[in-house]
């Protein structure tokens, strides 16, 4: 494509942003639907947060994406945040509105949108929740709103998992999460579960790691699904398969972010067609 002064120009804030598959994302979909746009990572120094969104603003930057470990500090810099955001407590993409960006969190919807394609379902469901950190709480938050019967949220550290499940619940207006320590899985109601791994614990370099060695668990296990996806099949992906369990990593949740992303900046909606066609593109990224 040829870059000029009509060029609108997005991209994503974080530390680091050297390794980030976004570009790949936005850039392809561009391309696809004609649109003349080019997204960039912006790597942001610790303490910079609100200079680099004041700084987006005055260059007029369409949207950014916000990744690690900013997804909470940017709220402070934002005009406006989405109220599904806001109950998160965290935003990964800014819309340029007047006199400022507006904060979404694409996270959720996106691991939801992933998990209805791949044929997973929340509403009913009894959901085992790995993790209790601001990931693994925005999980707990869309299986509540989404309609799961119960979600275990196991953690390490039990009083996290509390105070989690706590917010979560209250937020709802219902009893839904169940927090438990990490130490105590096999006292697990007897049953099949979909289970979420909302953890970093996993990944690469560090692959053979997995917060429950035990392999008893997994026998529980009907759908586990990892929001890691490097690599490629994680540990507990693995112990879910040799369970009998289907297993899926991460990467379309990445994708689906992506998309809604883009579809709030340019006001398009996305076809599952050209999804396909950026999906394929980041396969062969890990196939390399």
């Amino acid at each position: 494509m040829e870059i000029n002064g009509k060029t609108s120009v997005c991209g994503l804030i974080g530390n680091p942003v050297e390794h980030t598959l976004s570009p790949m994302i936005h850039n392809t979909l561009a391309k696809r639907l004609g649109h003349d746009l080019v997204y960039v990572p912006f790597p942001v120094a610790q303490g910079r947060v609100p200079d680099a969104v004041a700084g987006a603003d005055a260059l007029h930057l369409l949207g950014l994406n916000v990744t690690v470990p900013y997804k909470s500090e940017v709220i402070g810099s934002l005009k406006a945040i989405d109220a599904l955001a806001e109950r998160i407590g965290a935003v990964n993409t800014l819309v340029r509105t007047e006199g400022g960006y507006k904060g979404y969190n694409t996270d959720m919807e996106g691991l939801y949108r992933a998990m209805t394609v791949e044929g997973i379902r929340i509403s009913g469901e009894q959901i085992i929740l790995l993790g209790a950190g601001g990931a693994a709480r925005a999980v707990a938050y869309l299986c509540a709103v989404k309609g799961a019967e119960k979600v275990y949220m196991l953690n390490r550290t039990p009083g996290k998992a509390e105070q989690a499940a706590e917010e979560v619940n209250r937020s709802v207006g219902r009893q839904v999460i169940f927090p438990m320590a990490t130490e105590d899985h096999a006292t697990l109601p007897e049953g099949k579960y979909l289970a979420i791994q909302g953890t970093s614990v996993g990944l690469a370099p560090h692959t053979e790691d997995v917060v429950i060695p035990d392999r008893a668990f997994y026998e529980k296990i009907h759908t586990g699904f990892d929001l890691i996806y490097s690599p490629w099949e994680t540990k507990f992906m693995k112990l879910v398969k040799e369970q009998g369990g289907k297993a899926y990593n991460g990467l379309k949740m990445l994708l689906y972010q992506g998309i809604i992303a883009y579809e709030l900046w340019n006001d398009v909606q996305v076809s599952e067609e050209d999804a396909q066609v950026v999906y394929t593109k980041l396969k062969e990224h890990f196939a390399n």
